[in-house]
């Protein structure tokens, strides 16, 4: 099943039935007007949101809008938790490889995770919009999954059954900031900016084998200003999985329905499939040649982040955002 929620001059959107093919919608307001509200009895409407799902398909159903994607928010346009972890552990091993810090041991065995803003996600199709280029502007590829409730300490193989919904994100970075913002020693916040998520949302079933319960075994493409930059098997060298990385943030609190748990940035040891950021890529000229070549995003750039089934087709939607400037 595929879930979006569109533009609509309200802060939650208008929560629509996507088919497979990413064409025609159906609005459900009889059913959950926002996809939060789904979320919220997740067991009692999650059957009937299936039952359109599959009308739809058949071309069973005559009331039916264009699907554009241009037209959706994130698929939360704002959630009660947004929670995203470091899943790649090689990834930070090469960061701070690059500035010739040792990484503690416990980083293999104890998730990283930052408790991001949550409030004011933008559209997977919305300008990322920044005051400066001196902060160092970056994207981060990312999949994410929406979870229903879960109960505080829950294992790993509890919070498995929660996973309702993934989704992919664009973790926007301001790299220039985070420097002087962790050495505060109290984590992320002006350096992370909104992010976006992919138009749609897909309950799992609909990754077709994909999908074990743990982790998504497709890459995820990232093109820059048009040029591919990477795509990474996002099920390849994933420390932590998603279940882990749930029951690590309910470890001592519960989770509300509507949280979203992202897996950081997608890497792989073998970097012959690029990277899905750009300070990845910094940091290998580092390694390899002393300093790095390549630079930050600058305004006007574009980048495109989508993810393909077995025949070539976007399951997700492209999250496609440009760099512009903001002007108060």
């Amino acid at each position: 099943m595929k879930l979006a929620s569109l533009k609509n001059n309200t802060r939650d959107g208008q929560l629509v039935v996507v088919n497979k093919n990413l064409t025609k919608a159906v609005i459900v307001s009889d059913i959950a007007n926002t996809m939060q509200q789904a979320l919220d009895n997740w067991g009692q409407i999650a059957p009937l949101l299936k039952e359109v799902y599959f009308q739809l398909n058949n071309n069973e159903i005559e009331d039916t809008i264009d699907f554009k994607q241009e037209d959706c928010e994130s698929p939360l346009p704002r959630a009660f938790q947004w929670a995203d972890g470091s899943a790649y552990v090689n990834h930070v091993e090469l960061v701070r490889k690059a500035r010739g810090a040792e990484m503690p041991e416990t980083f293999w065995t104890d998730p990283l995770m930052y408790q991001g803003g949550s409030d004011a996600f933008i559209g997977p199709r919305d300008n990322i919009d920044v005051a400066s280029t001196d902060y160092g502007i970056d994207f981060e590829s990312e999949v994410a999954v929406i979870t229903d409730d879960v109960p505080m300490a829950a294992t790993a193989q509890e919070c498995q059954d929660h996973i309702k919904l993934l989704m992919l994100v664009n973790d926007v970075s301001l790299r220039n900031l985070i420097p002087a913002e962790l050495a505060k020693g109290f984590g992320f916040f002006g350096s992370k900016p909104s992010s976006a998520f992919s138009p749609v949302a897909v309950t799992p079933d609909e990754l077709e084998g994909h999908w074990d319960g743990k982790k998504l075994h497709l890459p995820l493409t990232t093109h820059l200003n048009g040029e591919l930059f990477g795509q990474p098997n996002c099920g390849v060298d994933m420390t932590f999985d998603f279940p882990t990385i749930v029951a690590h943030a309910a470890k001592t609190r519960p989770l509300t329905a509507g949280c979203i748990v992202g897996s950081g940035t997608i890497s792989n040891y073998d970097r012959s499939a690029g990277s899905s950021c750009l300070a990845e890529k910094r940091m290998l000229e580092i390694v390899a040649d002393g300093k790095p070549t390549t630079p930050f995003m600058q305004f006007g750039d574009q980048v495109r982040i989508e993810m393909f089934d077995s025949n070539g087709d976007s399951i997700f939607g492209a999250i496609d955002q440009q760099v512009t400037e903001y002007k108060k």
